[in-house]
């Protein structure tokens, strides 16, 4: 509860300190520097390096990707339909892929399943939703950011963005067994803990709830794809395609648990990527200040609608 209270504090913090009249109005731009230059790096590098992998739990790792590849393919779709920019298809397309599976996901996995579903929820972070917003997400940023895509221009933004990085370097420090010594992981925790509370106030400093944006269709069409569509397609594919195939029946609580993490609110990092590449960042802060609080009762409706199946 910790975390959702702490949640809804920072957004409501962002929203108030738009209204003092002295409060710098770009004032999220030196908080995104901050998070993409150094808060995210040094996470990146903590998790990202210890991360381990267990055949019987792929399909946990695999929901992130599936997530984000049907976001990719939904909003290219839905973007010749309704004339959508680039600007505004891409932020659908990475805030939509991606849950908000650590920050928010953590306590309902641990409220509905317990010790296991905490495990299992690190699992999907880490391996998961983590490495998708910093391989996919960045390359998706890069793409529909740039007027003109090529891949001279994608790789450059790609490979001068500080996460992805940091996350190259964690690959080869996890593939060659390497632990930062105690003194290393704490000082890139601490580098990485303001994370958290500087990215919810980011994106609260953003959040503009007029009617006007309220009612716009890329956002009613995002909140769509993430908080139905997307659990929609994990439910067909884990619980019905692949049921008696893959999970077997003491294990069914875990494509569950991925039905309910695929509903759950956008992550927060994938906004603030969204917004450093300058993609509709009014929409993209909305897809987060929406979707979470949104989320917190349709991923309880998911849940309770599984236990019937």
């Amino acid at each position: 509860m910790s975390n959702l209270l702490l949640l809804i504090t920072c957004l409501s913090l962002g929203v108030w300190l738009q209204k003092i009249r002295n409060f710098p109005k770009d004032a999220y731009l030196g908080l995104n520097a901050v998070i993409i230059n150094v808060s995210l790096p040094a996470l990146t590098l903590l998790y990202t390096s210890e991360v381990s992998f267990k055949a019987n739990q792929s399909l946990v790792i695999l929901t992130p990707y599936i997530l984000f590849i049907s976001s990719f393919i939904f909003f290219k779709i839905i973007a010749k339909i309704f004339h959508f920019d680039r600007s505004t298809t891409g932020a659908l397309t990475i805030t939509a892929g991606i849950s908000s599976i650590s920050f928010v996901g953590f306590p309902i996995f641990e409220l509905l399943y317990g010790k296991a579903g905490v495990q299992m929820g690190i699992l999907m972070s880490q391996a998961g939703s983590f490495v998708v917003c910093g391989t996919l997400g960045i390359m998706t940023a890069s793409y529909y950011s740039a007027s003109e895509p090529s891949v001279k221009s994608i790789m450059k933004s790609i490979f001068t963005f500080p996460p992805f990085l940091a996350f190259c370097v964690a690959v080869c420090l996890n593939i060659l067994d390497f632990h930062f010594p105690t003194y290393a992981s704490e000082v890139l925790q601490k580098l990485g803990s303001p994370f958290t509370v500087l990215a919810l106030l980011s994106v609260g400093l953003q959040i503009n709830l007029s009617k006007a944006n309220l009612a716009q269709k890329p956002l009613i069409l995002g909140l769509f794809f993430k908080l139905l569509i997307a659990p929609l397609i994990i439910f067909i594919l884990y619980l019905i395609l692949l049921q008696e195939n893959i999970l077997l029946s003491e294990n069914a609580w875990i494509g569950k648990m991925c039905v309910v993490g695929a509903a759950l609110g956008s992550m927060n990092t994938a906004s603030i990527i969204a917004i450093n590449h300058k993609l509709n960042p009014a929409l993209a802060s909305l897809m987060i200040g929406i979707s979470i609080p949104l989320s917190l009762v349709t991923a309880m409706l998911w849940h309770y609608l599984l236990i019937y199946f």
